[in-house]
């Protein structure tokens, strides 16, 4: 059972998604501690969808299509508002020779937040985990929250491994202004994407 959950596990951090890329834009334009900062704020916006999953909460989104639209609506104005944030000349992710020394909370903050408002977390991880817990276990519910620490720990490792690459590679891509033009965009665009994604996915 171990071995299938950390496997899964690995694959389903390792997919491409908000997270991932906010981490990766952070690292290429604050640097690797920065980086780690914005892993540690997307990793801790996972854990009140694993608490909802774990205690019954997410069901309520699943059945409730105002609650659930409510969260999709908010999630799809944060993404849109980060794209166009990201278009702009002073944007989160600016990339620039010398970083600009923002406070590493508001890096955390602004990677907890994507997280947190993506409703469909909830869905997936009330979906995941009892998948891993055989029915009517004793101490399911230790073991659903030993599961849940795991996930985040690979969640962090892994983030923090894509922003550290990212921050390594960093010289090259300054030194290349229509490069770091290009990424910006790219980076505006994946945030449009999954805005528009979970905008119509069905609730």
């Amino acid at each position: 059972m171990w071995a299938e959950f950390l496997l899964t596990s690995l694959i389903v951090v390792l997919l491409p998604g908000t997270g991932v890329i906010y981490t990766i834009g952070i690292g290429l334009t604050r640097g690797p501690l920065a980086s780690i900062a914005a892993a540690a704020g997307c990793t801790t916006g996972i854990l009140p969808h694993m608490a909802a999953a774990i205690f019954g909460v997410a069901a309520l989104l699943h059945t409730s299509a105002l609650i659930f639209n409510a969260f999709k609506i908010a999630g799809l104005v944060y993404l849109l508002y980060l794209a166009w944030s990201i278009l702009q000349a002073q944007g989160p992710l600016q990339i620039a020779a010398q970083p600009e020394q923002k406070p590493l909370g508001r890096v955390a903050l602004t990677g907890f937040l994507i997280n947190i408002l993506n409703p469909k977390l909830s869905i997936f991880f009330l979906a995941f985990l009892p998948q891993f817990v055989t029915s009517g276990e004793t101490g399911a519910l230790m073991l659903m929250i030993a599961l849940s620490a795991i996930f985040m720990g690979i969640t962090f490792v892994v983030f923090v491994g894509y922003g550290v690459f990212a921050a390594r590679i960093r010289s090259h891509v300054t030194s290349r202004p229509n490069v770091m033009a290009w990424i910006r965009r790219g980076f505006a665009a994946a945030f449009a994407a999954f805005g528009a994604r979970l905008m119509f996915e069905a609730a």
